[in-house]
């Protein structure tokens, strides 16, 4: 079974992306902030990520470049999920490792596909 990582502050959101991959088959696990998303990301194996980039704690950016430069699942796929669209800020991201960015609103056919390709899950 596939695993994601769901990293947000916000619970509506969290609940959304763990509702809409949950339904497609894939197992979610949730973080609230940065630090609890690197925290949860060293204790299990999985298959891709999704954060947000404005989060109290340690931001996206900060999440990218903890898994990025640790130790395990250094190439795990990366997606940002944000309500942010400048192309700086998307440069930055895909300097530091992202795989791909997605903005929110989200929709659930899209982000499955998307999930889908960059794990190879069926």
């Amino acid at each position: 079974m596939t695993n994601v990582l769901a990293i947000d502050d916000s619970l509506t959101m969290r609940e959304m992306v763990r509702e809409c991959l949950s339904s497609a088959g894939f197992t979610v696990t949730t973080a609230n902030d940065g630090v609890d998303g690197v925290s949860q990301f060293s204790q299990d194996r999985y298959d891709a990520v999704i954060t947000d980039i404005n989060m109290p704690k340690m931001d996206g950016f900060g999440v990218i470049e903890s898994i990025r430069g640790g130790d395990t699942n250094t190439r795990v796929p990366i997606l940002v999920l944000t309500t942010e669209s400048g192309a700086s800020m998307k440069e930055r991201a895909r300097k530091a490792g992202a795989t791909g960015w997605i903005v929110k609103p989200f929709e659930d056919e899209s982000l499955v596909s998307v999930i889908r390709r960059v794990t190879g899950a069926r």
